[in-house]
């Protein structure tokens, strides 16, 4: 009896070190976590995701929307930490018309929170007219968007009535800006616009171009500017786009604004010559594009969110070709102030 209960304390005190250790461990992870040094993700973060969107909430959440490789749906998740994003079960909160508009491609949706208030922003085409493709707005007033109705707002209205996507919002000296792209030259190919808002559903006044493929590199396969994506660092305001076709020529590129300078005046954006971020198949990324930015647990250090895949050679059209991961990769300043994403570095 007495070997019995020596056996049992110790296997109990086995099984408590045990624990204490695990405990130890995941706290040791959760601190690294908190190092913008040692922060690592497990990419891809969520496969086969395209144009990523990530929304840190005040509270640490982390909201997740993309284009889902179908085509035919909006769907989000949520979790505690990037990581986490990739097992968090996803939930659809908006599904395509059958007809008419909204009905299909529906590409590119992005999470915005203003003044309260939750908004997606995403582009449609027709089932009749599969490239009549315009952006269009949801919103939902519940604390939380994973909860609550989803309200069809309508299509955000511009003044030229042409192939348009790919929409972003910012704030900037209490102002609401709206940054899209849409084909506005004889020459075809699309140009990125921007605009103020009056509200998070109208555009006012002007709306001006401040990019379009005017390089070689942003001219392979078509003529693209699109996918814009604002962060506010450094006393600048910087703008990434990604260029050519979707597949392995796919690149960022990088525009900035002084952040006292007039936003509406063209001639305040100024433009990267080369792309900052581009295919290296070294490392087995193949056309990273459409990228967007958020913050690490640690509550400091920056993260780029975008797509790309493992491989160069697609059969077919490669907007059918599914295999566009989501990523997410730290980066720095470099002494400048500009963004650094690590050309040459591993996710």
């Amino acid at each position: 009896m007495h070997r019995l209960n020596h056996l049992f304390l110790l296997a109990l005190s086995i099984s408590i070190f045990s624990c204490n250790t695990a405990e130890k461990k995941d706290q040791e992870t959760a601190n690294s976590e908190g190092t913008s040094k040692e922060i690592t993700y497990h990419n891809p973060i969520v496969a086969q995701r395209a144009d990523p969107w990530v929304h840190k909430a005040e509270d640490g959440t982390y909201y997740f929307i993309a284009t889902a490789p179908e085509y035919d749906r909006i769907e989000m998740r949520q979790a505690k930490t990037i990581n986490g994003l990739g097992t968090a079960e996803p939930k659809v909160i908006w599904n395509k018309h059958e007809n008419g508009v909204m009905s299909h491609h529906i590409w590119a949706p992005e999470l915005h929170k203003i003044d309260g208030k939750w908004y997606v922003y995403f582009a449609a085409g027709q089932a009749e007219d599969v490239w009549k493709i315009r952006m269009f707005v949801l919103s939902n007033d519940s604390e939380d968007p994973m909860t609550g109705e989803w309200k069809e707002e309508g299509q955000m209205e511009t003044s030229r009535d042409s192939f348009s996507l790919d929409a972003t919002t910012f704030e900037h000296n209490g102002e609401l800006y709206y940054a899209w792209a849409q084909s506005v030259r004889e020459e075809g190919g699309t140009s990125i616009l921007l605009s103020q808002m009056e509200s998070p559903t109208k555009l006012k006044g002007e709306e001006i171009e401040i990019t379009n493929p005017e390089y070689d590199w942003e001219r392979i396969g078509y003529f693209v500017n699109e996918g814009p994506a604002v962060i506010k660092r450094n006393g600048k305001i910087f703008m990434t786009y990604s260029a050519s076709a979707t597949d392995a020529n796919y690149a960022i590129g990088l525009l900035w604004a002084e952040e006292d300078a007039d936003l509406m005046n063209p001639e305040s954006w100024h433009k990267s010559e080369k792309p900052v971020f581009s295919t290296n198949a070294e490392l087995r990324r193949f056309g990273p594009g459409h990228s967007s930015f958020t913050v690490a647990e640690d509550g400091e250090t920056d993260v780029l969110i975008y797509h790309a895949r493992v491989y160069e050679k697609i059969r077919g059209n490669s907007l059918y070709d599914f295999n566009r991961h989501t990523r997410a990769k730290t980066f720095s300043w470099d002494d400048k102030g500009f963004p650094d994403f690590g050309q040459d570095v591993e996710d």
